[in-house]
């Protein structure tokens, strides 16, 4: 089952679903008819850091606990909050395409596939190496095809340490060979990754392996015990959105007749970079994504219509 999904990924990754025009990268397609300001502002703040926004939510898990749980009675080993959240997710960009874009090169594109990166242990220990996974979706995925696609490329990191493989992910291999670079010679090539990104010239095979490039990076704070943290995003590479989710706590809250009631919460820290859309737009989909997290039932069937970015 895992090798089969991991195929159906790869052919994923290779769809182009449009056709190439000149100004595009190998990731996305140029932005051709934005508002001037929206054009105007990646000139102006020019990093990522220079316009990251923070925003905070908590996710009442009354209904989501016990659809989790009747998820693992399925047979769904391991069948978590992350996966709840990353089927939300993908399921937003079914309606709010828009926070699927990234500025690259003081221009703004709209990414051509829906990319996730995590970095997971590759084993269950305290002294294991940390590796980074890239799983890609489909804005159709239902959350069953959201939790094959995850598990099998987590299941494949385990495997290939389990087997002491010699074989590496693309990740770590790159990792490995640039962390062997002398100093004096790895700021260059840094130097040159940037200026190959920002000008379009960034080959895939790089792209496909950089944890810095994607829709979204997402991390679980609640597994180490702790609430979550404000992630700073990367100037390098493109990746427009940080998460970080903590561990469940409880938390006294007032119903419409004025009761109190305990409740099971989740919290959520999001940093953003606020240059790939406005603000209605952002605040659109943080609550659809709380609508989806909180009542993930629809989850379990594909999205009626599938929203395309402007040109």
């Amino acid at each position: 089952m895992e090798n089969a999904t991991l195929e159906k990924q790869t052919e994923s990754m290779q769809k182009k679903p449009y056709k190439r025009r000149l100004g595009d990268r190998a990731d996305g397609r140029l932005l051709r008819t934005l508002y001037p300001m929206n054009k105007f502002m990646p000139y102006i703040m020019r990093t990522r850091n220079d316009a990251c926004n923070q925003f905070a939510d908590s996710i009442d898990m009354t209904e989501t606990d016990p659809y989790i749980r009747a998820k693992v009675k399925e047979g769904k080993v391991n069948f978590s909050f992350l996966h709840v959240f990353l089927a939300a997710y993908v399921r937003t960009l079914a309606k709010r395409p828009e926070i699927n874009r990234f500025v690259s090169g003081n221009r703004i594109y709209a990414r051509n596939n829906i990319v996730v990166n995590m970095t997971i242990k590759t084993t269950l220990s305290a002294d294991a190496p940390d590796t980074c996974i890239k799983v890609y979706f489909e804005p159709n995925d239902t959350i069953d095809e959201v939790y094959e696609k995850f598990n099998a490329a987590v299941q494949a990191v385990k495997d290939a340490s389990e087997t002491k493989s010699d074989k590496e992910s693309g990740f770590d291999k790159t990792a490995r060979i640039l962390a062997g670079l002398p100093r004096f010679i790895l700021l260059p090539v840094i130097h040159l990754l940037t200026f190959l990104d920002n000008n379009r010239l960034l080959p895939q095979a790089i792209i496909g392996v950089s944890p810095f490039h994607g829709s979204l990076f997402v991390t679980s704070m609640g597994s180490l015990g702790i609430r979550p943290v404000y992630h700073h995003l990367y100037n390098f590479g493109n990746l427009p959105i940080f998460v970080s989710y903590g561990n469940k706590r409880m938390e006294l809250c007032l119903d419409e007749q004025g009761n109190v009631q305990k409740k099971r919460m989740i919290d959520l820290k999001v940093v953003t970079d606020e240059r790939i859309c406005d603000g209605y737009l952002y605040a659109s989909a943080f609550k659809t994504i709380r609508t989806y997290l909180e009542h993930p039932q629809v989850l379990d069937q594909a999205p009626d219509v599938i929203k395309e970015d402007i040109d």
